[in-house]
């Protein structure tokens, strides 16, 4: 071995020794500074190296985007406006519109797509027939609207109507969403053939009924109806045997992922999310064998964001008011936890198609207010926006202040029942 090799070999075994010595130098002072106690002021942006509980080693091996709700790019707070545009015949339950689809642009206007039910009669919970609704989303069509601003918006009309008999939808069309695959567009839809809790449907499956889609080229149609199921049931026994709602349609590692809700019985119901995928928007679709992906919620709504896919979490379910966070699409985890959560959102997600693995997330949409004028006997749903700031794009600190005060009425509302009070006083 040269002499010139010699010394290359030695100065490289001196260098490695010095970096480790201060590798040991760093490590020791890093324990030294954290030794009293979890710092006061600047807050580590990485994991310190001390004993810490289970809610601090959560906030830096979590899922979490940032240490505090300011930096959190997955968490928000939520505002509401109401929309100019939509008639509701005076509120007397007659006109409900509902369940708003992801948003889309196209030459130069904003696009959505609802559940719209305009019957003779408000819904009747206790009855139903040809003419009278069993529910708010019952003898209902899928109506569509565009706007310049997403502030003032123009109803178009009837986008799918009820299908004929046989054909799943004939009784109701319900709780869209929209995907645009190819060049096509496609929107799926809860497709029923049984009266929702009418004649026979029964406690578990009162609210039974498959996907089905219909495609167009434009997405002020005409749509065709595939006039077949395109996503069932699951087999008898399973969680989704009687319930697949809110079919939710991304585009993700080169294949559709339609997201769905489901069922799974107790009392009250326990309310989960699957997921389904394909190739074609048609199907036949693949059901993911880890099913339910998530464990709460009562609507979907996800979206990309980074690598993964994001989804809000609201109303039902031990995981109810979270902003989940999958970097595989499958396994989420919670990423934050917020309140007054918009229902059933329809997102404007430039991105929701694209699977460039770099999903930027989103600052608006559209919801629903249900329940209108329901103790007059007149329930119905209006639709509202909502903006937020769950978009890497945005930095709204506003958006990201988590306390929020209501009206003392409003928590009035929320009392006591009669029969809790009598209880109280029992005791």
């Amino acid at each position: 071995m040269s002499r010139m090799i010699k010394r290359i070999l030695l100065a490289s075994l001196f260098i490695g020794a010095c970096q480790s010595c201060s590798e040991i130098k760093n490590q020791e002072s890093v324990i030294q500074e954290y030794q009293d106690g979890f710092p006061h002021g600047n807050i580590p942006r990485e994991k310190p190296h001390m004993p810490m509980s289970a809610a601090m080693n959560r906030v830096y091996d979590g899922s979490y985007t940032g240490l505090e709700n300011v930096t959190n790019e997955l968490f928000s707070r939520f505002k509401y406006t109401p929309l100019e545009g939509f008639d509701y015949h005076g509120h007397d339950g007659t006109v409900s519109r509902r369940d708003a689809t992801k948003i889309i642009r196209f030459n130069g206007k904003y696009y959505v797509w609802y559940t719209h039910r305009q019957t003779a009669v408000p819904p009747d919970t206790n009855g139903g027939n040809d003419t009278i609704p069993s529910r708010d989303w019952d003898l209902s069509e899928i109506w569509y609207a565009t706007s310049e601003d997403g502030f003032t918006w123009e109803e178009q009309g009837v986008a799918v109507p009820r299908l004929e008999k046989p054909y799943p939808g004939w009784r109701s069309v319900s709780t869209p969403d929209i995907l645009v695959y190819r060049g096509k567009y496609y929107l799926y839809y809860q497709a029923y053939t049984l009266m929702p809790g009418g004649p026979g449907t029964s406690a578990t499956n009162g609210d039974d009924c498959p996907v089905a889609a219909s495609v167009a080229h434009s997405p002020d149609g005409p749509w065709t109806p595939s006039n077949r199921v395109v996503l069932d049931n699951g087999p008898a026994g399973t969680w989704d045997q009687y319930v697949i709602h809110d079919p939710y349609p991304l585009v993700y590692n080169g294949k559709i992922y339609l997201y769905y809700k489901g069922e799974m019985g107790g009392s009250p119901k326990v309310r989960a999310q699957g997921l389904a995928f394909s190739e074609d928007p048609f199907g036949p679709f693949e059901k993911h064998p880890l099913n339910p992906v998530i464990n709460s919620g009562h609507e979907t709504a996800l979206f990309p964001f980074k690598e993964g896919i994001a989804a809000l979490v609201s109303r039902h379910g031990l995981e109810h008011n979270t902003i989940q966070y999958a970097p595989d699409g499958v396994n989420f985890e919670i990423a934050a936890i917020s309140a007054l959560f918009p229902i059933a959102p329809g997102a404007y997600i430039p991105d929701a198609f694209a699977d460039n693995g770099n999903g930027r997330g989103i600052t608006w949409g559209l919801c629903h207010f249900r329940n209108i004028n329901i103790e007059e006997g007149k329930s119905h749903s209006i639709l509202a926006r909502f903006d937020c700031d769950l978009s890497l794009d945005l930095h709204d600190p506003e958006m990201k202040e988590s306390d929020i005060f209501n009206d003392p009425e409003i928590n009035f509302k929320f009392g006591l029942s009669e029969e809790q009070r009598r209880r109280i006083e029992r005791q």
